[in-house]
C-alpha cells in the first residue's frame, strides 16, 4: 500500500502547496479518526449523459450500480449545469474552470492547436507534484497528440470508434482490437496501480454515450458504415422490453417558441414525430451500462491497493440531451433544462457524507477549482469557477444564487444555426436572450412549468423579473469579455 505525504512543489506553474485543509488524524464523517494523505483523484467524464439517467437520479429502469455507489457513498448535486450545452466548449470549460468566453473554445471546429495552450487544472496538478493522465476522447481538435501537464496520454484518433478503436498512446499511434469502454478502462487500471510515491490523477474521458461519427476540423460530419450508438456485445439486448420513461414536454411542437417555429431550409417542423426512438435510448443506456462496469473495476483495484478512500472519485458530463422534448430529437446546445442539466457525483470519505444531497447551483467551471482545492494546489484568482469544499464542508453560504450559460452558433447542424444565446437560470425563471435573433427571446416560470413549455417573455406582470435578470446577464457579460 502507497503511503505518501504533502506534494513537493516542482515546476513554473505552482502557485502555493498547502494540505492544511485536511489536517492528519481528522475524523471521517462517520466519526472514525483516520490519517489523512495527499488524495488521488479520479474523473470520470460521459458523454452527452443526462442527468436524470440514472439509477441514483430515479431513473425507472436503468442499472447503475456502481455510479450509485458514488452517490450512496458521497454526494450528489441536484443542481449542475453545464456552463456550454456542446462537447468542445464543455470539455474545456470543466479542465479550466473558465467559461468559454475566456477560455475561447466557442464551437466544436478545428480547436487542436488552441487546447494546447489551455491552463488545465490536471496541469496544475502535475506541477504541483502529482502524476497525471488523459485516457480517452479529447474532442478539442482531431489532432490526437498529447497536451501539456498529462504525465500518461491516451486518445481517441478524432471522437473514435466504439469497437477497434486507433488511439495516441504517449505519442505512438496503436489501433486497438475490442471495445472502446474496456479498452479506456484497460488503461486507466494500468495507470492507477503503477507503483511510486507520487499521488495520481486520472481524468477518463468516455466516448460513450455518443454514437459512431468521424468529425473534421471542418465541423463537418462523416459516419462508418456502422453507425448510431453501439453497445458493447454483452449488452446488446439489455432492458429490451422496459417501457420508456418520457417528460410531459416529449413530442410536443415548440409554441411560443419563435426561435424553433422557423422554417429552416427544407427542415420539417419540429412535432411530435422528430423524436428520439425508444431504440436510440436503450443504445445509450446499453453504452452507459458499460461505462458503470468500468467504473466498478476501478473501484475493485483502489480498494484492493487501499486507496479508495483517499481517492477523490467524480462522476459528470459535458452537457445533457434532447430524447424529443419540444420536438428535439438527439440533440443539445440550447438553455432548455434537458440540454444544461448534467451529473455530478463525488465520493471521498474525509470530505463527504455519505448520501448527501445538494440542491445549490453548481456547474462545469466548478470542477476544476473543486479538485485543485481538494488536492491542495492554489486555484488561480482568474478562473470563474468556485471550489465545492466549502459547500461540502458545510459552508452553504458559499454558493452562487443562479447560473449562467452561453453559447455560440455553430455550422454543423442546421436547425441552431443563428440561435447563438445568453442564458441565466434562477430558482424560479429562466431568461434566454438570443444573440442574433430578434424579438425571438424565452422567459419560463420553472416553479409553474418546469418544463418550459409556456414562454412568458412578454408577459407585462413579469416585467420587473425580466429587468431584474436582465441587469445580472449584462453585468456577467462584462465580466466575462
Amino acid at each position: 500500500m502507497r503511503r505518501y505525504g504533502t506534494v513537493a512543489p516542482a515546476g513554473a506553474l505552482v502557485l502555493a502547496i498547502a494540505i492544511s485543509a485536511f489536517a492528519e488524524d481528522e475524523a471521517a464523517p462517520d466519526g472514525r479518526a483516520r490519517s489523512i494523505r495527499t488524495p488521488n483523484i479520479v474523473v470520470v467524464l460521459v458523454d452527452d449523459l443526462r442527468w436524470d439517467e440514472l439509477g441514483c437520479a430515479g431513473h425507472p429502469f436503468a442499472k447503475t450500480p456502481h455510479i450509485d455507489r458514488v452517490a450512496r457513498e458521497g454526494a450528489m448535486f441536484r443542481n449542475a449545469f453545464s456552463a456550454t450545452p456542446l462537447c468542445s466548449p464543455s470539455r474545456a470549460s470543466l479542465l479550466t474552470g473558465l467559461h468559454s468566453a475566456k477560455h475561447g473554445i466557442i464551437d466544436n471546429t478545428a480547436r487542436s492547436e488552441q487546447s494546447k495552450e489551455l491552463a488545465t487544472f490536471p496541469r496544475l496538478l502535475d506541477s504541483g507534484g502529482y502524476r497525471t493522465a488523459f485516457i480517452g476522447k479529447w474532442h478539442m481538435g482531431n489532432d490526437p497528440g498529447r497536451r501539456p501537464g498529462f504525465d500518461h496520454w491516451v486518445c481517441l484518433v478524432g471522437q473514435g470508434l466504439a469497437n477497434d478503436a486507433e488511439m495516441n498512446v504517449d505519442g505512438e499511434l496503436k489501433k486497438h482490437t475490442g471495445y472502446t469502454t474496456d479498452l479506456l478502462t484497460d488503461y486507466s487500471l494500468k495507470f492507477i496501480e503503477r507503483e511510486d510515491d507520487q499521488p495520481f490523477c486520472l481524468y477518463l474521458s468516455h466516448k460513450a454515450l455518443h454514437p459512431e461519427s468521424i468529425q473534421a476540423d471542418d465541423g463537418s460530419v462523416t459516419r462508418p458504415k456502422v453507425s448510431g450508438y453501439i453497445p458493447a456485445e454483452r449488452h446488446r439486448d439489455l432492458y429490451e422490453d422496459a417501457e420508456m420513461p418520457r417528460r410531459r414536454n416529449f413530442g410536443v411542437p415548440p409554441r411560443g417558441k419563435p426561435a424553433l417555429e422557423r422554417q429552416i431550409g427544407d427542415l420539417p417542423p419540429l412535432s411530435e414525430k422528430t423524436v428520439t426512438s425508444d431504440k436510440t435510448i436503450r443504445d445509450r443506456q446499453r453504452m452507459l451500462a458499460a461505462v458503470d462496469e468500468s467504473l466498478g473495476r476501478l473501484f475493485e483495484s483502489l480498494e484492493r491497493s487501499g486507496e479508495l478512500d483517499d481517492t477523490l472519485v467524480v462522476v459528470t458530463s459535458d452537457h445533457g440531451f434532447f430524447y424529443g422534448e419540444h420536438g428535439l430529437s438527439s440533440e443539445r446546445r440550447l438553455a432548455y433544462e434537458e440540454s444544461i442539466r448534467i451529473p455530478l457525483l463525488m465520493r471521498y470519505l474525509p470530505l463527504t457524507k455519505a448520501g448527501s444531497r445538494y440542491d445549490q447551483f453548481v456547474q462545469t467551471i466548478d470542477l476544476a477549482p473543486t479538485c485543485l482545492d481538494v488536492g491542495g494546489v492554489d486555484i488561480p484568482e482568474r478562473m470563474d469557477g468556485i471550489s465545492l469544499v466549502p459547500l461540502l464542508k458545510g459552508e452553504t453560504d458559499k454558493t452562487r444564487p443562479e447560473i449562467f450559460v452561453e453559447y455560440w452558433s455553430d455550422i454543423v447542424y442546421p436547425r441552431i444555426r443563428q440561435m447563438g444565446y445568453r442564458a441565466i437560470r434562477a430558482e424560479r425563471y429562466k431568461l434566454i436572450r438570443y444573440k442574433d435573433l430578434e424579438g425571438m427571446d424565452e422567459l419560463y416560470d420553472l416553479e409553474r412549468d418546469p418544463f418550459e413549455l409556456e414562454n412568458r417573455i412578454a408577459d407585462e406582470t413579469l416585467r420587473p423579473v425580466v429587468e431584474r435578470l436582465d441587469g445580472k446577464l449584462a453585468d456577467w457579460t462584462a465580466e466575462h469579455r
